[in-house]
C-alpha cells in the first residue's frame, strides 16, 4: 500500500498502469476503494492514481478540520509534486470536482486536462438558510450517527431509482468507513464553497460528466459548469445517479478514454 508524506499528513493512494498520469479525487462519503473499476479500466494506457483525501480512507487526519477546499488542493499540490509529475489529468467527483477546480484555477500549468463528474456548486446554488441547514444536518449526522447508519441513510440518495443491489451494497460498505474529521472538513468546505467567479478564467480542456438521475447535483448544475467553463464538453450517463462511475463503470470509462484520446 503506497503512502506519501505531504506536510504533516500521510496520504494513501492506489496506483495502476503506466503512461500519462490521471489523478482521481473521490467524493464526500467515498475513498480510493470506490474507483476500483477505473483503476482497472483506465490503466491500459495511463498511470491511474486514486488518492484518499486527508481524513479519508487510509490517509491520516489533519490536526484540525479543513474549512476550505483550497486546503485540500494545497495537499494535492504537495502530493503531485511528491510523485514528480509536472502536469496531470485531474478527475474529480462531487467534492473532488471542487478540489480539482480550485487546483486548476491556481495551478493551471499542472493540469493537462480536467474531468469533473457530478460537480457541486456548494453554497452558490443555495440560499443562506438552506446552506446553514445543510451544514447543521451534516455535522449532526457525523456527530450522532454511526458511519453505517450514515451510509444506509445516504447511499439511496446517491444512486438511480432502481440500482443494482451489488452496487448499492458496495457503496454502503465504502461509505461506512467515513470518519468524523474528514466528513466535518468537507461539510465546512461545502458551506464555504462558491467557485463561480473563477470558472470563466479556467481555459484548460475540460470534460463534465453527470448521471441522468443525479438528485444530489442534478444535470442542471452540470449545465451551469458547461456554460461557464469555456473549453468544456458535457456528457450525461443514462440511467445512473450521483455515483455514475460506480453504477455504469464501462460507460464512464469509455467517455473518459474517448475524451483523452
Amino acid at each position: 500500500m503506497p503512502y506519501l508524506s505531504v506536510e504533516d499528513l500521510s496520504i494513501h493512494y492506489e496506483k495502476e498502469g503506466n503512461g500519462n498520469p490521471i489523478i482521481i479525487l473521490h467524493g464526500m462519503g467515498n475513498n480510493s476503494q470506490s474507483w476500483k473499476n477505473q483503476l482497472a479500466g483506465l490503466s491500459e494506457n495511463y498511470t491511474v492514481i486514486a488518492w484518499d483525501a486527508p481524513g479519508y480512507g487510509k490517509s491520516s487526519d489533519p490536526k484540525e478540520e479543513f474549512k476550505e477546499f483550497s486546503q485540500f488542493a494545497d495537499i494535492l499540490k504537495g502530493f503531485i509534486d511528491a510523485l514528480n509529475y509536472k502536469s496531470v489529468t485531474l478527475l474529480g467527483h462531487s467534492m473532488g470536482s471542487a478540489i480539482a477546480l480550485d487546483f486548476c484555477y491556481r495551478f493551471p500549468e499542472m493540469v493537462e486536462t480536467l474531468i469533473i463528474s457530478d460537480a457541486t456548486r456548494g453554497s452558490a446554488s443555495l440560499s443562506m438558510e438552506e446552506n446553514q441547514k445543510r451544514l447543521t444536518a451534516r455535522l449532526n449526522n457525523i456527530n450522532t450517527l454511526d458511519p453505517k447508519e450514515i451510509a444506509a441513510k445516504r447511499v439511496k440518495e446517491l444512486l438511480s431509482p432502481n440500482p443494482d443491489p451489488e452496487v448499492k451494497k458496495e457503496a454502503e460498505r465504502i461509505m461506512s468507513q467515513v470518519r468524523p474529521m474528514g466528513y466535518r472538513s468537507v461539510a465546512y468546505s461545502l458551506f464555504h464553497l462558491n467557485q463561480m467567479n473563477m470558472l470563466s478564467s479556467i481555459t484548460t480542456r475540460s470534460l463534465i460528466i453527470c448521471g441522468e438521475f443525479d438528485k444530489v447535483t442534478p444535470v442542471s448544475e452540470s449545465e451551469i459548469f458547461h456554460k461557464q467553463l469555456k473549453n468544456s464538453e458535457l456528457v450525461i450517463i443514462p440511467g445512473t445517479g450521483h455515483l455514475c462511475y460506480q453504477e455504469n463503470p464501462n460507460s464512464f470509462n469509455k467517455i473518459v478514454l474517448d475524451f483523452l484520446s
